[in-house]
């Protein structure tokens, strides 16, 4: 496990770690029961910028990035399961198992993924507009959706601060798909979420895996509390799949008005309250 600075993400600190022949990188800091936050298909650590501080002050937190994003290694995997693996690697070489898991998008159903895999190691998740429910068809579609924007990402990563800073630069990068109201997302959480695919190695291995995952399948067999946590305006991955979560993981779902895919971004203050409320309830 090596340490390094520059996190992106305030009071953490870099750290990577070995998982078979790649590294995985991940973000570390606070103390107390562990709590890990999983990005979402395309994102990186600090998309947890307005999140993780706040939870740092009384648990143990780490934000890894997973394989083929962010500063973490690529990966061959056909299914999601590798990915989990990835993470739990993580919470081992911190001694932090079991955790309370908080997944984004697909880092959702990596948590899922892991529950399943690894009882002992998860004692909890909070499913923030996890992806998965929708059809094959429609997944393919917004997979390849994905890593089109990924890619053009790439492009314009060197024009990210000017485009994080205009409300039509937030417009075009993120309206419809991304948040209710681009305008008034946060210029410096906008550059976060722009910033990931500057960095960014293979994320296509996990837009196959995520296309060959149907997370409906075993989803009775998931032991942990769940939470379902969506925003109402969802055009990404639709409220519906939310209702479907819940139903199938006999879990709650709690909603977001006015708020769109990137909810960890576009309203960080209600995610943390209902991520809080859920961690007070695991004891």
């Amino acid at each position: 496990m090596r340490t390094t600075a520059t996190p992106g993400v305030e009071g953490f600190v870099e750290r990577q770690t070995p998982f078979g022949a790649a590294s995985v990188r991940y973000l570390a800091a606070g103390s107390g029961p562990p709590v890990v936050l999983v990005h979402g298909l395309g994102g990186a650590a600090p998309n947890w910028r307005l999140i993780a501080p706040d939870l740092a002050r009384d648990h143990r937190v780490l934000i890894p990035e997973l394989p083929g994003h962010g500063g973490s290694d690529a990966l061959h995997a056909a299914t999601l399961d590798p990915f989990a693996d990835a993470v739990l690697a993580v919470l081992d070489a911190e001694g932090a198992v079991p955790a309370a898991w908080v997944g984004h998008s697909l880092g959702g159903i990596v948590g899922l993924r892991a529950a399943l895999r690894r009882p002992d190691a998860v004692r909890g998740v909070v499913l923030v507009a996890a992806a998965g429910i929708t059809s094959t068809t429609n997944t393919r579609i917004a997979t390849a959706t994905m890593h089109g924007f990924v890619r053009a990402g790439k492009v314009v990563t060197l024009q990210r601060r000017r485009l994080a800073r205009s409300p039509l630069g937030r417009t075009l990068a993120f309206g419809y798909w991304g948040v209710a109201d681009p305008v008034a997302l946060e210029p410096e959480m906008a550059e976060a979420f722009l910033e990931g695919p500057s960095r960014h190695t293979n994320t296509s291995v996990a837009s196959r895996a995520l296309v060959a995952t149907d997370s409906r399948l075993e989803l009775d067999r998931v032991q942990c509390p769940c939470l379902c946590l969506w925003g109402v305006r969802d055009n990404w991955v639709p409220l519906a799949d939310g209702f479907e979560y819940a139903r199938r993981l006999r879990a709650p779902l709690r909603t977001i008005a006015d708020c769109g895919h990137l909810l960890i971004g576009e309203r960080p203050d209600a995610v943390l309250r209902a991520i809080r409320e859920f961690l007070a309830g695991l004891g």
